[in-house]
C-alpha cells in the first residue's frame, strides 16, 4: 500500500484530566487564545507531519466541540484514567493499518516544545528501526520518535504514566538524543503553578 502522508505520523498524546489541575482536562487548557490541544496538534504540522492522529480521554466530547482538529484523526482512549501508557497504547494502535513507518509522540502539556525542535526530531527518521529522543542538555526527554519495529514491544510495557519510559530506558544505547535546549524548553503542566508557561 503506497501512502501519501509521509512515513512518519504525528502522535498526540491528549487524554490526561488534570487531576493536579483540579480536574481541568490538560487538551482544554488556553494557550495564546485557543484550547492547548489545537497549538500542539498544529506543531506537528508545522514540523512535517502530514498525518496526525491525536488521543483523546478527559473531556473527549468538549474538545470535540471546542478545538479546531482539520485533518486530524481523533482516537477516543476510554481507558484514559489508567495514566499515558493506556493513550500510547490506543494511538499505536491507530496507527498500524496506515502506512506510517514511525510515530513522533508528542504530550499536548508541553507548549515550550515548538515546531523547531520537533522538525529536528522528524528529521532523525532513518527507517522503522529508529529510536530518537529530544534531549535538553544531554538529558533525554520529549517528543520521542518511535520506529514502527518497536510498536508492538512498546505496547506491551507501556502501563500506568511510564509510556514508554521502560523500554526506552532499556535501549538507551540505541537511541538517537536530538539536542533541543536552544530552541525549547520541555516545562510539563502539571500543577496550576505551572500554569505560567501559558500563553
Amino acid at each position: 500500500m503506497t501512502d501519501n502522508h509521509g512515513p512518519v505520523a504525528g502522535l498526540l498524546l491528549a487524554a490526561g484530566g488534570g487531576r493536579r489541575l483540579g480536574g481541568r482536562p490538560k487538551a482544554l487548557l488556553e494557550h495564546r487564545g485557543r484550547p492547548l490541544v489545537e497549538y500542539a496538534a498544529g506543531v506537528l504540522r508545522a514540523a512535517g507531519c502530514s498525518r496526525v492522529h491525536v488521543v483523546l480521554g478527559a473531556g473527549a466530547d468538549a474538545v470535540r466541540e471546542r478545538a479546531e482538529l482539520p485533518g486530524c484523526v481523533l482516537v477516543e482512549n476510554p481507558a484514559w484514567e489508567e495514566g499515558m501508557g493506556s493513550s500510547l497504547r490506543a494511538g499505536l494502535e491507530s496507527l498500524r493499518d496506515t502506512g506510517a513507518r514511525a510515530a513522533l509522540v508528542s504530550l499536548v502539556d508541553q507548549p515550550g516544545i515548538g515546531r523547531e525542535a520537533t522538525a529536528r526530531l522528524l528529521a532523525a527518521y532513518g527507517s522503522p528501526a529508529t529510536l530518537a529522543a529530544a534531549a535538553y542538555e544531554g538529558r533525554r526527554g520529549h517528543p520521542v520518535l518511535l520506529g514502527a519495529d518497536h510498536w508492538t514491544d512498546i505496547a506491551a510495557t507501556a502501563t500506568g504514566d511510564r509510556g514508554a519510559r521502560a523500554y526506552l530506558r532499556a535501549r538507551a544505547d540505541a537511541i538517537t538524543l536530538v539536542e533541543c535546549a536552544d530552541v525549547a524548553r520541555p516545562h510539563d503542566i502539571d500543577t496550576v503553578a505551572d500554569l505560567v508557561h501559558l500563553e
